[in-house]
């Protein structure tokens, strides 16, 4: 897949923000900030809030067609994978506002956190096609995962992340790695038989922020990067999370990393798989590549 930039736009881009308002009201005023200097720059920007969880994903799919040039979605990965499930086949490019505890795909694409970088991307930054991945049949932008990760995802609580942050996922991993084993899960990659603890196709290089987790993933590509964690004891998933701190998680040697575009993974039916930070659906289950690009806004 190529990745050619994009620029034959003519007038001023029609920006339509879809904001968590979860994120609080000093993200709120942020926003007003970032949202005043795009206008600055010439953008024509209408703002939205959604008003429950999964409201991102309407609001974006009844956007009229033509309506918009752009979808930004103002919070965290979790509000970004709403509003991707919403885009469906319209052509419209998403854009980011990172707001969230993480904030993933911002850091995936290299967008700063400066107020006035944020808006002069959603003004005017290249757009760029970008792959999706599908996890029983839901749009994901970075990852798909069963498992430690998404058992971890499941023990974070929004109360949790509102008060520690990022450290919420430290604080789960802790609970999760030393609660117990977890157990085995069979993997099939384009056909071929792996067993692994914890499984996570990786459509981005980077996993919770700023680490690395496979240095080879491309969202412009046409797979994914799968890394399987095959060690199921306590020191083995703190092994994990220290690897991937420092960036040796495909050093270790229980851990492997394959490329593939089809995977399945099959285990304790009802076991949490989580997309983009957020549990979406349960083993078993069926990570394919999307087969309709997506065109994103990226900074200059």
């Amino acid at each position: 897949m190529t990745t050619t930039t994009t620029s034959d736009q003519t007038g001023p881009r029609r920006i339509l923000v879809i904001f968590n308002p979860a994120a609080g009201r000093a993200r709120r005023a942020r926003l007003d900030v970032i949202v005043e200097r795009a206008r600055k720059l010439g953008a024509q920007v209408t703002v939205v809030e959604t008003q429950a969880p999964g409201h991102g994903t309407t609001l974006a799919r009844e956007t009229l067609t033509g309506a918009f040039d752009v979808i930004a979605a103002a919070g965290g990965d979790g509000t970004v994978n709403e509003v991707i499930n919403g885009l469906g086949g319209k052509a419209v490019a998403l854009a980011v506002i990172p707001l969230g505890t993480a904030n993933v795909l911002a850091d995936e694409i290299g967008l700063g956190r400066a107020d006035a970088q944020i808006a002069r991307a959603l003004a005017t930054g290249p757009l760029r096609p970008i792959r999706l991945g599908l996890a029983n049949g839901r749009r994901f932008v970075q990852m798909a995962g069963a498992g430690f990760d998404a058992n971890v995802v499941a023990a974070v609580s929004l109360p949790l992340k509102k008060k520690l942050g990022p450290l919420a996922y430290v604080w789960a991993a802790a609970v999760v790695g030393f609660t117990g084993k977890l157990p085995i899960s069979a993997v099939t990659i384009d056909g071929v038989p792996y067993k692994s603890a914890s499984a996570v196709a990786c459509n981005g290089r980077r996993y919770g922020g700023p680490f690395v987790a496979a240095p080879h993933a491309s969202l412009a590509d046409n797979s994914f990067q799968v890394v399987l964690m095959k060690g199921n004891h306590p020191f083995s998933f703190f092994r994990y999370g220290l690897g991937l701190v420092l960036g040796l998680v495909g050093k270790w040697w229980d851990v492997e990393i394959v490329t593939g575009r089809e995977i399945v993974i099959e285990g304790v039916a009802g076991q949490p798989v989580q997309a983009d930070g957020d549990i979406v659906t349960t083993l078993p289950v069926r990570i394919e590549v999307d087969p309709a690009a997506l065109m994103m806004v990226f900074p200059d």
